[in-house]
């Protein structure tokens, strides 16, 4: 199986994206996916400073796409998808993660393979058929798939394609044309002055109950606790999935892709102790903010 680390979902300073990548590239991570997927507003890293990234990515040896935004609005952020598929399909090198249609479109248009984005919601055999027609040589099934589910939509395939799942971090769960970040900071989304670049790891919400509920990041809302599929990383490969994905959530997300490398090698089937702040639930057909987990592993909660 392989490792991917997806899109970085949170705003960080350009020295501070470009420091974790440099230390990517020595990471046991074997997909990277680059990128801004959120907020098109979010413009510290351009476009030629994701392209300098993945040069030194490929260097070292790492296979490189290029992620889309996952919610267009304007024709400003039209003409910016363009400029990604152009630069991709210019460079043999690379891919492109289409997360919303139009990225789907061009890359089938220009006759070029893609990565069909969770962001595309794709939850059954023929709209993955149609997908994969349109050029799809990978794919990543909607973050609350479960097994049952995901093994249904592969048998009936009329062609393979390799699968891809999100295995590890926040869920991305929503997208909204409001900004809850800059409302939290009563600020209106047009003049939010950025003010998410103050939570690299989102802001936790809790219930009435205080419960933890869900995570914001700008106009992205997304699970409240960090998904944690990696310890039956065996359920994943016999279900068919091929490449398991760690969405970057901290510099410290390079030390979970090494235990998960390491019991990949060792055929480990005990990656990262389940704690707390985990779930799991929507593989196992259970309410998704629950944990599912061998009596053993969960007396080992802390």
């Amino acid at each position: 199986m392989k490792i991917s680390l997806g899109p970085l979902p949170y705003f960080w300073p350009k020295e501070m994206v470009v420091q974790f990548y440099s230390q990517v590239a020595a990471a046991p991570v074997d997909i990277i996916y680059l990128g801004e997927t959120v907020c098109s507003k979010r413009r510290e890293m351009n476009l030629r400073d994701w392209l300098d990234i993945a040069e030194k990515l490929l260097a070292a040896g790492k296979e490189v796409a290029l992620s889309t935004l996952a919610l267009i609005e304007a024709e400003s952020e039209l003409k910016a998808l363009r400029a990604i598929c152009k630069a991709a399909n210019a460079d043999e090198r690379l891919s492109v993660e289409a997360n919303d249609m139009a990225a789907a479109h061009l890359m089938s248009e220009a006759g070029k393979p893609f990565i069909a984005g969770p962001y595309l919601n794709i939850y059954n055999a023929q709209a993955l058929e149609i997908i994969r027609q349109a050029g799809a040589k990978r794919w990543t099934p909607p973050v609350e798939i479960s097994r049952h589910a995901l093994e249904g939509i592969l048998e009936n395939l009329a062609a393979p394609i390799e699968t891809e799942l999100f295995a590890y971090g926040h869920l991305p769960l929503a997208l909204s044309a409001r900004c809850f970040t800059a409302r939290s900071e009563g600020l209106p989304k047009d003049d939010c002055r950025f003010v998410c670049k103050k939570y690299p790891q989102g802001i936790p919400t809790r219930s009435q109950e205080g419960e933890t509920l869900f995570n914001l990041n700008g106009i992205q809302t997304q699970s409240g606790k960090c998904y944690h599929l990696l310890n039956q990383w065996r359920d994943l490969q016999h279900a068919g999935v091929k490449v398991i994905r760690l969405s970057p959530e901290s510099p410290d997300t390079l030390r979970v892709a090494e235990s998960l490398a390491l019991a990949l090698k060792e055929k480990q089937d005990m990656v990262l102790p389940y704690q707390l702040r985990h779930s799991n639930g929507y593989w196992s057909r259970i309410p998704g903010m629950e944990l599912a987990a061998g009596p053993q592993e969960t007396s080992n909660l802390s």
